[in-house]
């Protein structure tokens, strides 16, 4: 859905798409952008065809501008187009065929090593490199730099997913990208058009009573939440997805054994040898 069609929904169905008719909230303030915001789902299928001429410009534009801690811009993105290339992330990820059909594919880096050139060549040393905290503000830039760049691909009626996958072996991905120390692949993007019959509804979310909290934390209430949303994403993934489940099963299965991460129990002593301590 791009923006055009968006707007074609009110505000009350975009929430009850979003919430279900019985979970609409109280929302006030509303404009194109969040009509469009509302309107996002992921996209698992796209046809050939590439975006027009600066499309990648346009979205890289998005993206770089998005809020970055303190300004220290620690992150970098790839734009994959080899097909060999796209073929083994593909693998990497589980044999998600998308990534070999969208025509543009971006791997967004957590990217320390910028900086740390930067100190080199003044001379200096920067002694919170080796830190979680550094590299956490690498990861969170190249998350809300992605999203930028999700929304600006939905506005021009182009559909994306983020491929989390690429972590399986996120070594793998640094040698196919020629990635210095310092440098890590925290995500993939496809962006595209949507493939003919792709099914890309709006998928419904926990009710806002069980994310947001007033003063506290508090989840008295957290069990019926759960209860009314596994009726919801049942019901949903009856209509729209291969197998019907519900949010507490899916919870529960990909968290539940530690095979449900597919190597990523390894990240950090593969995140140590590509550069990044983590003290």
């Amino acid at each position: 859905m791009d923006m055009n069609t968006a707007l074609t929904v009110s505000k009350e169905e975009a929430l009850a798409l979003r919430y279900g008719a019985d979970a609409i909230p109280a929302a006030g303030p509303w404009n194109d952008h969040i009509a469009l915001l509302l309107s996002h789902r992921s996209v698992r299928g796209y046809r050939p065809d590439a975006p027009p001429d600066g499309t990648l410009e346009t979205l890289i534009a998005a993206a770089q501008s998005a809020a970055t801690s303190s300004n220290m811009q620690t992150w970098s993105v790839v734009s994959v187009t080899d097909p060999a290339v796209k073929a083994e992330f593909a693998r990497i990820a589980g044999g998600q065929k998308h990534i070999e059909q969208c025509p543009i594919f971006l791997v967004f880096l957590a990217d320390l090593s910028r900086n740390e050139r930067l100190a080199r060549a003044n001379g200096t040393e920067l002694e919170v490199l080796p830190y979680i905290e550094t590299f956490l503000i690498g990861a969170i830039d190249a998350g809300l730099a992605a999203q930028n760049a999700v929304v600006a691909a939905e506005a021009i009626g182009l559909s994306t997913v983020y491929i989390g996958a690429l972590r399986n072996d996120a070594a793998r991905v640094g040698e196919l990208l020629a990635l210095p120390p310092g440098v890590a692949g925290v995500f993939g993007l496809c962006v595209g058009y949507a493939a003919p019959g792709v099914t890309n509804q709006v998928k419904p979310r926990l009710s806002q009573a069980a994310v947001l909290h007033h003063g506290t934390y508090d989840s008295t209430r957290e069990a019926a939440h759960v209860a009314a949303y596994d009726e919801k994403l049942s019901a949903f993934s009856g209509r729209f997805e291969m197998a019907q489940t519900t949010w507490t099963g899916r919870v529960l299965n990909r968290m539940g054994k530690l095979k449900g991460l597919a190597g990523r129990e390894k990240l950090g002593g593969v995140l140590r040898a590509m550069g990044f301590p983590l003290r």
